[in-house]
């Protein structure tokens, strides 16, 4: 996803989907030790897809304290 998609979620949003990734990585980081992992881009795709949005979590939060 965007950075521009995250943006227009509401807070909420952006939290469960935030959940939602941390549990996918840590399903691909267990299936990378146990099993065969098909898509071995996928965990760096994650990790990428994570920090994108915690940097969009962040800034909003910078804007409510700036007010």
């Amino acid at each position: 996803m965007k950075a521009d998609d995250y943006r227009e979620m509401s807070v909420d949003e952006r939290l469960v989907k935030l959940e939602e990734l941390q549990k996918q990585l840590f399903e691909l980081k267990t299936q990378a030790v146990t099993e065969k992992l098909e898509n071995t881009k996928a965990v760096a795709s994650l990790k990428c897809d994570i920090a994108r949005l915690k940097t969009v979590i962040r800034e909003s939060e910078l804007e409510i304290n700036k007010k």
